[in-house]
């Protein structure tokens, strides 16, 4: 049985739709407002027990606050299959929110606080040290403390396990952590963050990605949106496509990615199609409203890419 482990966060995502983003220091009327199940790590977790195979172990570690949003977000992890050992209810303390303003075409404005995310310390990570050690798979993010993320990653290669990072949000990060990164996911924003490098077509993705490549990471996968994801892999590099959709909310789509893109290594698939893989889910995934709520279902990908 593979077992595949998240480690991030878990946010109550408060939604607004407009007609089109508010600039700074505008006022604009929502179309209208819902309350979502959010959070980079959670929407990575569920996307990966949606997406995997039922022989597959599925944890997540992770803190939410005591409180009703707190007690829905866990069972619904559990009915979707992640087993419940990684999480735990922080007395005195609210769940991480998320305000999340969305345009007509799709775009994204987004803001969180930490809440519980952020009682989830290195100290705090021990008390689930026997799932790092166990894990064959593990998938973080930055919406967690960095030293956090640091000692997740460092107990995981010690007991060779493979790493995934998606460095996101955007932010500067330290050599010591990326030499512990086996595949790293960032889209255009933080690979420019991470490099210096901006990143808008495969020319400015490849400088970004040998440069990623030096700091410690084996493969290198920067999406670009529309355009698909480049890929630099064990010799391989350029462009994989997406799928053209007309899309509605990208707030998950990258999360849904990541998480595809984990659960299909998992599974034995080479990389180019571990990729497409994940472009067939996110494609679902940016057809939908909402966060958790968007992403899809095994049984609804195409068989041809499984």
């Amino acid at each position: 049985m593979s077992r595949l482990l998240i480690v991030g966060s878990a946010n109550a995502d408060h939604v607004m739709n407009f007609e089109f983003l508010p600039a700074a220091g505008q006022t604009l009327m929502s179309q209208n407002y819902r309350l979502e199940h959010g959070g980079k790590g959670a929407n990575q977790a569920v996307a990966v027990a949606r997406l995997c195979q039922e022989h597959t172990r599925v944890d997540f570690i992770c803190h939410v606050g005591d409180d009703t949003i707190g007690d829905a977000l866990s069972n619904a992890w559990l009915s979707d299959g992640i087993c419940e050992d990684g999480v735990t209810k922080k007395a005195g303390q609210a769940t991480g929110t998320a305000m999340i303003f969305v345009g007509k075409n799709g775009e994204n404005m987004i803001g969180v606080s930490a809440g519980a995310n952020a009682s989830l310390t290195p100290e705090a990570l021990g008390y689930h040290q026997h799932l790092l050690r166990k894990a064959d798979w593990l998938l973080v993010q930055l919406e967690t403390p960095g030293p956090t993320v640091l000692s997740a990653l460092t107990l995981a290669k010690e007991n060779g396990t493979t790493t995934i990072l998606n460095p996101a949000p955007a932010s500067v990060i330290g050599k010591d952590l990326l030499r512990l990164v086996d595949i790293i996911t960032p889209n255009e924003t933080e690979a420019e963050a991470i490099t210096g490098i901006e990143v808008t077509d495969a020319s400015s993705a490849k400088l970004a990605a040998q440069m990623l490549h030096q700091l410690g990471p084996k493969t290198v996968i920067i999406t670009l949106g529309k355009q698909g994801a480049y890929l630099s892999h064990d010799g391989f590099e350029g462009i994989i496509p997406g799928i053209a959709v007309d899309p509605v909310d990208t707030v998950a789509a990258g999360d849904t990615f990541n998480g595809g893109l984990m659960v299909a290594l998992s599974e034995g698939l080479a990389m180019t199609d571990a990729v497409k893989f994940a472009h067939q889910a996110a494609a679902i995934t940016v057809t939908r409203f909402g966060a958790q709520r968007s992403i899809p279902y095994r049984h609804e990908l195409s068989t041809a890419s499984l």
